[in-house]
């Protein structure tokens, strides 16, 4: 278990000490897609649905989310986040949204965890929006691309 930075060395379940790390800048990119009918795209395309901008809302829900990451997940540090930004790209050829999300902070530790979070509520949001005329939307290919800082420096995802 030396590897698993949850675990102490009697394999007991702890928080990461953080304290003696250093400040650096650190940015973590993911992103994730929904797969839905042709229709429901064209819905979403129109800008509104019976509750509302359905992009714009995802996108407030998707940096709300990445505030919030510790309070989803049990171990996360609170962390101050210097800047999100959430994208969607619509895909006509595969009735899809693609989100992706860049989470920016300086200090001890990654946001890697809170731009999935960001990637995963902006998608579960567009599938709340939505769901009355589809229900059928999957959601997909979420993955961390990219993350910079840190001790372990530059990571990119090989297959994207």
């Amino acid at each position: 278990m030396s590897n698993l930075t949850h675990f102490n060395k009697k394999g007991d379940i702890h928080m990461v000490d953080i304290a003696i790390k250093k400040d650096s800048n650190r940015v973590a990119c993911a992103s994730g897609e929904i797969l839905m009918q042709e229709n429901t795209l064209k819905q979403i395309q129109k800008g509104f649905s019976k509750k509302g901008d359905v992009l714009g809302v995802a996108r407030i829900a998707a940096i709300q989310a990445a505030k919030k990451t510790s309070d989803m997940i049990p171990l996360c540090h609170l962390i101050f986040i210097t800047n999100i930004e959430v994208d969607f790209f619509l895909k006509d050829e595969s009735s899809s949204i693609v989100c992706k999300v860049q989470v920016e902070s300086t200090g001890k530790t990654g946001v890697e965890m809170e731009a999935l979070i960001a990637v995963q509520i902006g998608l579960l949001t567009i599938y709340d929006m939505v769901k009355s005329i589809d229900r059928g939307m999957v959601i997909t290919k979420v993955s961390l691309d990219k993350k910079t800082g840190g001790k372990s420096g530059e990571w990119k995802r090989s297959d994207k």
